[in-house]
């Protein structure tokens, strides 16, 4: 079920799954939150409140991306969504363009995140700018597929009106190449557990980028999924949930701490390592992975 939230001048979309402390779920460009994490919330929902919101001018959230679209107007529309939501405190996961949200989000207010996970992202400008480039061309969509006009027409058309994404590609490509880089002093400022995950195979992210970004977060860990390309958790969700859960429970006390700290300490985290090990052979054989 799809609610909305008014908050920046949006109506954002979202889903919400589960019970447990809170975590905030961004999808990549031109998908949608349903989409990108749908192997991972019948887990998470075991032991998180789940959150799963649209980006603006994607799926479920109505923007018309010739009107500006940007990482720093996705930033803030994070902020105001967790404010509007009262999420003191919170888990962060984001991927590809959500996981640029998500890093600069942690670089601006490390205080309101108890963890990040970032997938499928640097800070380097290249090759991301280049491939993003070729990738968000709207007169050149693969036939088959999510990105492909198939695709984007059934994800986006219904609540952007017909051929929007069009557009969207063309801002979200823009973007890219235009958007400021995080400094080292930026990624040190996010001091808290903070898991870099990406494919061994990403075009976007070379896995000396991806090591590169670990190596200047303070609490720096690095996930490299064997024979996986840019989308990981959807062509490796099992080995992706199952390091998921071990990252939570090793970072559970730090976790809490944090959320103390805020006055927004909740119940225990449960063991979602034990949810994560019946899952990995079925999540991997329904994509094939």
């Amino acid at each position: 079920m799809t609610h909305h939230v008014a908050v920046n001048g949006l109506e954002i979309g979202y889903e919400v799954h589960g019970a447990g402390p809170p975590v905030v779920m961004l999808h990549g460009a031109g998908s949608s939150g349903r989409e990108d994490w749908a192997a991972q919330v019948p887990l998470f929902a075991k032991a998180f409140h789940v959150f799963l919101p649209d980006a603006r001018g994607h799926a479920t959230t109505r923007w018309d991306a010739r009107q500006g679209f940007s990482n720093e107007l996705l930033v803030a529309d994070l902020e105001a969504f967790a404010d509007a939501l009262g999420l003191g405190t919170f888990h962060l996961v984001g991927f590809s363009m959500g996981g640029m949200t998500a890093l600069t989000f942690a670089a601006r207010h490390p205080e309101r995140l108890r963890t990040l996970i970032a997938a499928g992202i640097g800070t380097q400008r290249e090759p991301r700018t280049s491939v993003a480039r070729r990738l968000m061309d709207p007169d050149h969509r693969p036939p088959h597929g999510p990105l492909s006009e198939a695709g984007l027409a059934a994800r986006h058309d219904a609540g952007q009106g017909p051929g929007a994404w069009r557009d969207l590609l063309r801002a979200i490509a823009a973007d890219v190449a235009a958007q400021p880089s995080l400094s080292p002093a930026d990624l040190r400022r996010i001091e808290l557990p903070a898991m870099v995950a990406v494919g061994d195979r990403d075009p976007f992210t070379p896995v000396d980028h991806a090591w590169g970004l670990m190596r200047q977060l303070p609490e720096g860990r690095l996930l490299v999924l064997p024979d996986c390309p840019h989308e990981l958790m959807v062509r490796r969700p099992g080995l992706f949930n199952e390091a998921a859960g071990a990252f939570y429970r090793s970072t559970e006390g730090a976790a809490r701490r944090r959320a103390f700290a805020r006055g927004t300490a909740d119940d225990p985290l449960p063991d979602v390592g034990r949810a994560a090990a019946p899952e990995r052979a079925g999540a991997e054989g329904a994509h094939g992975g």
